[in-house]
């Protein structure tokens, strides 16, 4: 037998909405000789009048991920792995296909397949940053791919609050009131979710959490019984990069002091396993990228994992989107003295891959035994990159699209489409995609348009990443522009973010650009900044000038800088940017380009030279061999 449910002791408040026939349920797709496997213990038992006996261990599979992203439709990304040379850097690693919402339910099956006790479960930021074809939709489609693909449990993560408070509970109990520019319920009615959104450390006004904070699921009979419980959280700064009147009431407590709380009482119900699904991460230096190591693992979730209690087993992670798996031992011992070891792991992001965690679980002593996991790469279709055609390889798992959600995705697909080929705005001229790490015209078009669009934030630089460039503009003889056009240049759905930088750290973060870590990328700025870099000058000093407004920029000064949040949050090895302060969130990188083109007589693109290479001669981009992949973890 498999039980289900969601524990709202700590939100009685939340009782009426949220329905117990909707939470206890059998997860889909599970397995049918779960109940079974109690009735074989029973049997075994019977066979000798007095068993001495030890019960065997009873093994729970779980399927993992994180930062989905409504990424319904095949990203056309790569996954980097080793490709067992030993080499280090691009010679040593080799690209995967992968993503796409039917590949990756058909990768679910597989590793749910391997384990008659199974649950599937997504570290946050299921929903918003998405691309069209969900983000259209208000990202109902996404619940109903994950209502078909039998999720059970979704921490929130910081960009479920996007829309606002209103919207984030119409997404966990179904309706269609319309909290939003956009109509609800456009192409089927949104029911209630088949799994629950868990939120431990988002608190209201009274004094509960928004939503549920945890869930269990508890598999077999008799002594053969086990129970894994779930505390689903995000990160505690979701409130400073979430819009403030859309959060306005809410505060998110500490996430390890809320995690220790909740697991005695999750040990009270029964379980033998407590899990904690946190959204927030870590960063790794594998090399070769390697979505399954976890060589020099840094970043904000440390303090987190090294204050939490040894009663907690193990934790599915996300935010960075990173991938890693990693044996942590944190700070707090065990009862007996005894390191705490447990394991660590994160899935990317955008479906292209799924942690497969096998458990075995001791019955009589009510404890884990054992705990292994691997990233498993959604390897998907084929797809024509900048550099030629990414094809993957037979030795890793291919996966064929699972026909439901194929079918389910497309109607959605041909919904979207109708919106893609309106008239949105106009350019005087092409502006074609640089194929290097510099952006060139078009990125610093792009970085204008965001620092237009956050001049009410205080705005003064904006910053643009040549890697997020995704396509050309070419106009049509009118110098006309679809949205479709608009869309596939910037397709990540990312929210602007203007933050406070010295004059310091802008040139620190400059630096990160040419330095050892990921690969080589001028950042395009808006105008009226502008700066020169010279590879021939040691790391940490190859910027050697930087103007604002005609003037050296003064380095103790203290200047508002606009980026998406995707770098804001340390992306495409920025890290510095993470160091701003009084951040303030703004629109959709797509929604400030579009209304930037949507003017007529046509935007001219900028002709200034804003970004200056000293010594083009040292580009890798000349060298034989190179190669302009993204960093280990990263995804462009």
């Amino acid at each position: 037998m498999i039980r289900l449910s969601v524990n709202l002791a700590l939100s009685v408040a939340l009782a009426a909405v949220s329905p117990a026939s909707a939470r206890t349920a059998p997860a889909a797709g599970a397995h049918p000789s779960a109940a079974h496997a109690g009735a074989a213990a029973v049997l075994g038992a019977h066979a000798r009048p007095a068993p001495k006996r030890k019960l065997a261990p009873v093994e729970i599979g779980i399927a993992a991920f994180n930062d989905f992203h409504g990424a319904l439709v095949n990203p056309h990304q790569a996954v980097l792995v080793p490709n067992g040379s030993g080499k280090t850097g691009p010679e040593g690693q080799f690209q995967l296909p992968a993503g796409g919402a039917a590949w990756f339910a058909s990768a679910v099956d597989s590793v749910r397949g391997k384990y008659p006790n199974h649950v599937t479960v997504s570290a946050g930021d299921l929903i918003s940053g998405s691309p069209i074809t969900s983000s259209l939709f208000l990202d109902e489609p996404t619940v109903g791919v994950m209502n078909r693909l039998g999720l059970d449990f979704n921490a929130v993560g910081n960009h479920e609050f996007d829309r606002g408070r209103k919207e984030l509970l119409r997404m966990a109990h179904g309706g269609c009131e319309q909290y939003t520019t956009r109509k609800p319920c456009a192409l089927e009615p949104y029911k209630t979710p088949a799994f629950p959104f868990l939120a431990a450390n988002t608190i209201t006004q009274d004094g509960t959490p928004l939503l549920p904070p945890t869930g269990t699921k508890f598999f077999g009979q008799g002594k053969r019984r086990v129970g894994i419980g779930f505390i689903g959280m995000t990160l505690r700064g979701t409130g400073d990069i979430s819009p403030p009147a859309g959060v306005k009431g809410l505060h998110w407590a500490d996430e390890a002091e809320t995690a220790n709380a909740l697991a005695p009482k999750l040990r009270a119900q029964g379980v033998d396993v407590v899990a904690l699904l946190l959204h927030q991460g870590g960063r790794v230096r594998n090399d070769p990228a390697d979505p399954n190591g976890c060589e020099g693992l840094y970043g904000d979730i440390g303090e987190i994992l090294d204050r939490l209690d040894p009663s907690i087993d193990l934790v599915i992670s996300g935010h960075t989107h990173w991938a890693y798996v990693c044996d942590y031992v944190g700070k707090k011992p065990n009862r007996d003295g005894t390191p705490h070891h447990f394991l660590l792991t994160s899935a990317g992001l955008w479906g292209e891959e799924v942690t497969d965690i096998r458990l075995l679980v001791d019955p009589a002593r009510h404890r884990l035994i054992s705990a292994r996991a691997h990233n498993v790469v959604v390897q998907s279709a084929p797809y024509q990159g900048s550099k030629g055609l990414v094809s993957g390889s037979d030795a890793f798992p291919r996966f064929a699209p699972r026909a439901d959600i194929a079918a389910y995705v497309q109607r959605y697909v041909d919904a979207a489409a109708q919106y893609s080929s309106r008239k949105a705005g106009f350019i005087a001229q092409a502006a074609v995609k640089n194929d290097g790490n510099h952006g060139g015209p078009l990125a610093n078009l792009i970085a204008d348009a965001q620092l237009a669009a956050t001049k009410d934030a205080g705005a003064q630089i904006s910053f643009m990443n040549p890697f997020g460039v995704r396509a050309s503009l070419i106009p049509a003889p009118d110098q006309s522009l679809t949205f479709g056009q608009i869309y596939a240049v910037q397709p990540f759905g990312n929210t602007l973010m203007t933050l406070t930088m010295s004059g310091a750290q802008i040139k620190a973060m400059l630096e990160e650009g040419f330095d050892a870590t990921g690969a080589e990328q001028a950042l395009s700025p808006s105008e009226g900044f502008a700066y020169s870099y010279d590879r021939s000058q040691p790391i940490g000093s190859r910027i050697v000038s930087m103007s604002f407004e005609g003037k050296p920029l003064d380095m103790s000064a203290r200047y508002r800088v606009t980026v998406a949040d995707f770098l804001a949050n340390g992306g495409d090895t920025f890290f510095t940017f993470t160091k701003g302060t009084n951040r303030t969130t703004g629109p959709l990188d797509l929604a400030a380009l579009e209304a930037w083109l949507a003017q007529n007589p046509p935007r001219a693109l900028p002709e200034d030279n804003r970004d200056k290479d000293l010594r083009p001669d040292l580009s890798p981009a000349l060298a034989p061999g190179t190669s302009r992949t993204p960093p280990p973890g990263m995804h462009y």
